[in-house]
């Protein structure tokens, strides 16, 4: 596990309140940064899903789980203020390397679940949320960080059946349909506004690559193919049609504004 200060963390062993776990670090930092690094030429893909976020995420939005940034660096160039965090400490030095000369843009470590609390408009987090064993305990930390009324923007994996060797070297825990993640926002106290399947081909591609071919997305003629060819045809289609699966689930939840309960824990503020 990686340690980090009380600042960082946003937590400490004294300030945890019955039933929160320490959070930590899961899977192979390595192998999360090698996908990472293999799927940064994939354009179409990661701008696809920047816009979906867009509209959902105010003046002043925090992203959990930057990772090396190029999700951050699409975000940054469309609000006045933007917070990117990561939790692996040698991912978020390149983080902070790579954002050093965009102003508008706060870089910091933060692990969920924390007690921590903040303002913001808006929170979007991709591919994080099935790292965290207590997932309905990150969802409320998450709330906890975004104004009453705010939007909480996700991607996850989706489908247990394609659950594969390289979900288990990233510190996978599961993947989600739209049954589960509804079941951990609605526990976790936040209504949903949309959710949906995306990336229909995506979810084929994925399960014969990693499943099958027991293969690691890496940049290449393959991923920049798919990328130029097969995404944008995926895109339009998904426009008009919203299919029964795909490779993920993205969903827009809401924090509750103030007076409609239902609460999203004991460190939430009574006040906006």
């Amino acid at each position: 596990m990686a340690a980090a200060n009380e600042h960082d963390l946003g937590t400490t062993w004294e300030s945890l309140p019955q039933g929160l776990t320490l959070p930590v670090i899961t899977g192979d930092p390595r192998v999360q940064t090698a996908v990472l690094e293999g799927l940064a030429s994939a354009v179409n893909h990661r701008r696809w899903f920047v816009d979906l976020a867009l509209p959902h995420l105010g003046e002043n939005p925090i992203e959990i789980g930057s990772g090396l940034g190029d999700y951050a660096l699409e975000w940054a160039a469309r609000f006045p203020r933007f917070t990117a965090t990561e939790a692996d400490p040698d991912r978020l030095e390149m983080l902070r390397d790579r954002l050093a000369e965009v102003p508008s843009v706060e870089v910091r470590q933060l692990l969920l679940p924390t007690t921590e609390e903040a303002d913001y408009t808006g929170l979007v987090s991709y591919n994080v949320l099935e790292h965290i064993e207590d997932h309905v305990e990150a969802l409320r930390s998450m709330g906890r960080l975004v104004r009453p009324g705010g939007a909480i923007v996700l991607i996850v994996p989706a489908f247990p059946f394609a659950m594969s060797p390289l979900d288990v070297a990233t510190g996978h825990f599961r993947r989600y349909t739209k049954g589960t993640l509804s079941d951990a926002l609605h526990e976790a106290g936040l209504s949903i506004d949309q959710m949906c399947y995306v990336n229909a081909l995506g979810l084929l591609s994925y399960y014969l690559a990693t499943s099958i071919f027991r293969l690691v997305p890496k940049e290449g003629p393959l991923v920049m193919a798919y990328d130029r060819l097969v995404l944008p045809v995926t895109k339009a289609v998904e426009t008009v049609f919203r299919p029964p699966w795909g490779q993920s689930v993205f969903s827009v939840a809401r924090v509750p504004a103030l007076g409609d309960a239902p609460s999203l824990g004991p460190a939430r503020r009574s006040s906006g």
